[in-house]
């Protein structure tokens, strides 16, 4: 077998195994794996640095199938390359219950998984961020330490997403040199041709982006090989059209969209089988091929060896700062410097907008953990999400703390999941939480992911004032509560914020939203004591008197105004208690106890957030007052907007005694 004949043979064990799997499971996308296969074959077995016996290597080149319904082909060359999660068996379990092997790759389910991808577009867009990544480790600790490569397989879908502007548009203009796409140009979408839709020229589309594009026969494995040599030598980013047939093989089917999300059917996959001389039996792969892609996958050990040594030379404090950071740990001195500013605050007692807040806290953050990496979509002065610390990115200074994602909300929350997904930085960023919108699709995946992704969410409810209702959010916290995984802190005041902060840095499986105003507060917390009360969710900020005849619960900005209308029930003989409700998913997670008696049994409980009532019922239950917004809001100054929607201590106050008659 000539070395031209045996590569052909290696990309046809990734179509077989694909193609057999998708036709066992009777469901799948068999089209890709078929048709990307040379592609695959080249990087895997060429180019790309990992070690499957110690997948989790930081300075491994990263691959991601962007076209995640093409999961086999992952699936496969992590089979053929030696990776022990993926088993010839969890190939033979695609697409059921419990396998590995989903029917789209999902980050945690197996070694070698890099991240979920299944949405389109997001996958080239958490790409984005994992060669930012680099880049910013890279300047910190220099090639010896961190210097890799990111590789995506993106299709005709991926493409269109409008996601993928906004991810190459910011990879260009960052001249994020280690990022290669591999577009798999095969000009077929569910529907059929591409051209029913669409007829850019992607490849001008990603010049016009900062990026070099390079044109090849995608069934060509030498010309694969040798954009693959340019694009290393490359200071742009670069997209590799790969002209490819999808369902490459099939006799009646490649080429068209009968092959993209179905099985081929016995009588194709035979006559793929005659047509490619691939003549084992499903699930077997030759001795010979096996082999030679299992050494493929040790190709890389003498490197991941030799970096082993470079990490070990390296001194001590700095080999301790990058295990540190790989591993997720937070500095030592984190907690105690948290509990200091804490209690300077209550001291203090600032009224400032928990936005203020936010950036008052983050300046104290930022100083103690390093790896914190800011940022918003061209909402800096607003989100206040800079600090002294946090310098501008570029492409002559990845070393510094602050990216400015430019406006692109979507783009800027998925790329910030591939950081999260490098490893050794914290990222967090922000914009108005009425485009939390924008950027929802991303977000959903964070806490699918279950991975440390910061939202900073700034003009939380009709106080921003006069933007008005296509600015003032009413349903996006209900919305993001909605989110199965997912902290949606709103704190009260100074000292709730840096709390939320606390929390939200020490969640590393879940994501957090930090909603803040635009309007001051004035410090409700001003007895101070270490303990993190927001860790609880709920918690009694203010006391009745006597035993409670009206329990109120508020968040944020509406915190204030429930203190107010406590005050005013007490003055006419209602003892009345505030709860502070900063996290309604932290409270889910305590005790039954704690949480039956936390809402106790006044027989009246009101409930206000100027948002609208979803979700409170489990406060206040069915019969309880909702004081907040049952629509949009309105173009106006904050005063009269709260008035105006009946937000307000004397329209709790009236409903509250309305009800005790």
């Amino acid at each position: 077998m000539t070395n031209s004949d045996k590569s052909n043979q290696m990309a046809n064990a990734i179509r077989f195994l694909s193609a057999d799997a998708v036709e066992k499971a009777n469901s799948g996308h068999p089209g890709l794996p078929m048709g990307a296969a040379d592609i695959a074959t080249v990087l895997h077995t060429r180019f790309l640095k990992h070690d499957p016996k110690a997948p989790h290597w930081p300075d491994r080149d990263r691959f991601v199938l962007s076209a995640g319904h093409g999961s086999m082909l992952l699936y496969s060359v992590l089979y053929l390359s030696g990776y022990e999660d993926i088993t010839i068996d969890q190939i033979k379990n695609f697409r059921q219950l419990g396998s590995r092997t989903a029917g789209h790759p999902e980050y945690g389910h197996a070694a070698g998984i890099e991240t979920t991808t299944g949405p389109l577009g997001q996958g080239l867009a958490n790409a984005v961020g994992m060669a930012l990544s680099e880049r910013i480790m890279n300047a910190h600790y220099g090639d010896k330490l961190v210097d890799h490569h990111t590789y995506v397989i993106a299709g005709d879908g991926c493409l269109m997403e409008g996601i993928s502007q906004e991810a190459l548009a910011l990879a260009g203009h960052l001249k994020l040199n280690k990022l290669i796409v591999f577009w798999d140009h095969n000009n077929i979408s569910i529907d059929g041709p591409v051209s029913l839709a669409d007829n850019t020229d992607q490849c001008a589309r990603f010049e016009a982006s900062g990026w070099n594009s390079i044109n090849v026969d995608g069934h060509d494995q030498d010309a694969i090989a040798a954009a693959i040599e340019k694009a290393h030598k490359s200071d742009k980013p670069t997209l590799i059209a790969c002209k490819t047939t999808i369902g490459f093989g099939a006799p009646t089917k490649a080429g068209t969209n009968k092959v993209h999300g179905s099985p081929l059917g016995a009588e194709e996959l035979a006559g793929a089988r005659k047509a490619l001389g691939w003549t084992s039996e499903p699930f077997v792969v030759p001795a010979d091929i096996l082999d030679t892609w299992r050494a493929s996958g040790l190709r890389s050990a003498k490197e991941h060896a030799a970096w082993e040594q470079r990490l070990a030379a390296t001194d001590a404090e700095t080999r301790s700062e990058f295990e540190r950071r790989i591993r997720g740990d937070l500095p030592g001195n984190f907690e105690a410097t948290i509990t200091a500013y804490k209690k300077k605050l209550s001291e203090d007692k600032p009224k400032v907008a928990t936005r203020k807040s936010s950036e008052m806290a983050l300046e104290v953050i930022n100083g103690v953990i390093p790896e914190t990496i800011g940022g918003s979509a061209d909402l800096t002065g607003s989100n206040n999400t800079k600090t002294s610390q946090t310098q501008n990115i570029s492409p002559d200074d990845y070393g510094q703390r602050y990216v400015h994602y430019g406006i692109r909300e979507h783009g800027m929350a998925a790329a910030m999941n591939g950081m999260a997904l490098h490893g050794g930085l914290i990222p967090y960023s922000g914009t108005f939480l009425t485009f939390s919108d924008y950027a929802r699709g991303a977000m959903r995946l964070s806490s699918l992911m279950g991975i440390r992704v910061i939202y900073v969410l700034t003009h939380d409810s009709i106080g921003l004032g006069e933007d008005g209702p296509t600015h003032q959010p009413v349903e996006h916290l209900a919305a993001l509560r909605a989110i199965p995984n997912n902290y949606v802190f709103r704190p009260a005041d100074a000292v709730e914020t840096v709390e939320c902060w606390e929390l939200a840095l020490k969640s590393r499986k879940t994501p957090s939203t930090l909603a803040l105003t635009r309007q001051n507060l004035p410090t409700v917390r001003t007895d101070h004591v270490d303990e993190n009360k927001c860790a609880y969710g709920a918690y009694e900020l203010a006391p009745a008197s006597g035993k409670a005849v009206v329990t109120i619960f508020a968040t944020g900005s509406e915190v204030e105004i429930a203190l107010a209308a406590r005050a005013q029930l007490e003055k006419d003989g209602h003892p009345a208690r505030v709860v502070s409700v900063p996290c309604f998913e932290l409270f889910e997670q305590q005790s039954e106890d704690y949480k039956r008696t936390l809402i106790g049994d006044a027989p009246v409980k009101v409930a206000v957030e100027a948002a609208i009532r979803l979700g409170w019922d489990r406060f206040i239950g069915l019969d309880g007052i909702f004081v907040g917004m049952t629509g949009f809001g309105a173009s106006g100054p904050i005063e009269e907007l709260y008035k105006h929607f009946g937000i307000t201590a004397e329209a709790i106050v009236a409903a509250a005694e309305g009800k005790l008659k």
